[in-house]
This record gives C-alpha cells, structure tokens and sequence, in this order.
C-alpha cells in the first residue's frame, strides 16, 4: 500500500476531524459528569460517526451520480468547503460556534448530536472521506481509507478518554496554538483537493 496515499489521508481526515479541538468541546459537553458517563458519551459518539463516515465512504460517490453531479466537481466543491473550515479555525470561528453551542443547550446525552454529528462527523469529514474513496484504487487503498479514518475516531476517542488530564496539560493556549496549525495544513490540503478536480477536468495540466 503506497504510503504517499495513506498519508495525506491520515492528515486530511486528521485535520478535518480535529480530535484535538474536538476535546475541549467534549469537556465542555459532560461538565460534571462522572468518569464512567462520559467513557459512555465517547464510546457512543465514536461508534455511531465511523458507522456515518464508513457508510459515506462506500455509498457517497454512488448517491453523487445518482443525482449527477461528478466526482471532480464534488472534489472541488470539497476543497471549497475544506478551505472555509481552515479559515474558521484559523481564526477561532470555528471554536467559538462550538463553545457556543456548548454552553447554549443543555444536553443529557450528547453522544449522538452535537458530538458524532456534526463535531465528528461533520460536513468536512463527511466530503474527505467521499473525496479520498474516489482517490482510492482497489480494495487495498479502499481498506487504507478506512483504516485512517478509524484510526482518527480512535485518537478522537483516546483524546475523550484523557480529556481531563489533557484540559489542565494544555491549557486554553495549547488548544489555540494547536487549531491553528491544523487549520494551516488544511488550507494547503483543500487547495490541492481543488487543483485535483481542476486537473480531472483539465483546466490545468498537473496538480502535484
């Protein structure tokens, strides 16, 4: 399995799910709940946006032509999307909606909204992972993509898991620095998604 594939794959899903961002929200989402409930919040939200993202994976480019739009359009429409999700995260917008929506609503079980949807599997997650199975070819980069998109949910989860050691590591500070620099490479990253359907419909000659 080429790793140029895997790994812009694990750093798309990775900056795109923001596990990191993710933790301070989750926090936020089960203040004062025992050990055990939010082991329990984690364990559902992780499960139920893999299920989510496996099945956009498989299903999404499908229900795409269904409906006729093409794959290299969706790719640019995709990068669009991922360069507006870097520039709320380079400038905290990103955070503030979900610290908004954090103190805004009371929710007993968070696990399956706002946590799997839309903070983990969200718009931008739910396009890379469409994006990415397009890329892929042959079941053995297939099974990659969905091995880096596990492997994201997992450290999403691991992250849950620690959240209150990693709340008082960090800081406020740490967490900023952090979703900046994410939100850098996923600039980078939805310019290239964009240069790739540009290439697939040949308005430009590479994109590499």
């Amino acid at each position: 399995m080429d790793s140029a594939f895997l790994i812009p794959a694990f750093v798309t899903l990775f900056v795109v799910i923001d596990p990191v961002g993710l933790t301070p929200m989750f926090i936020a989402l089960t203040q004062g709940a025992d050990a055990a409930h939010r082991r329990a919040v984690a364990l559902r939200a992780c499960t139920i946006a893999a299920l989510i993202l496996t099945l956009f994976a498989f299903f999404g480019e499908a229900v795409l032509g269904f409906i006729g739009i093409s794959m290299p359009a969706f790719r640019i429409a995709g990068g669009l999307l991922l360069f507006i999700t870097a520039l709320d995260m380079l400038f905290e917008r990103r955070t503030k909606r979900r610290e908004d929506n954090a103190e805004g609503e009371a929710f007993p079980d968070p696990s399956v909204f706002p946590m799997a949807i839309p903070l983990i599997a969200g718009p931008g997650a739910i396009a890379s992972v469409i994006l990415l199975a397009g890329q892929a070819e042959g079941a053995l980069e297939m099974a990659g993509v969905l091995g880096v998109m596990a492997a994201n949910v997992v450290l999403a989860l691991l992250l849950f898991l620690t959240a209150g050691p990693i709340e008082h590591a960090l800081g406020r500070t740490g967490i900023v620095v952090v979703t900046r620099l994410l939100g850098m490479l996923l600039a980078a990253l939805s310019v290239q998604f964009v240069l790739e359907g540009l290439r697939d419909f040949g308005f430009v000659a590479a994109a590499g």
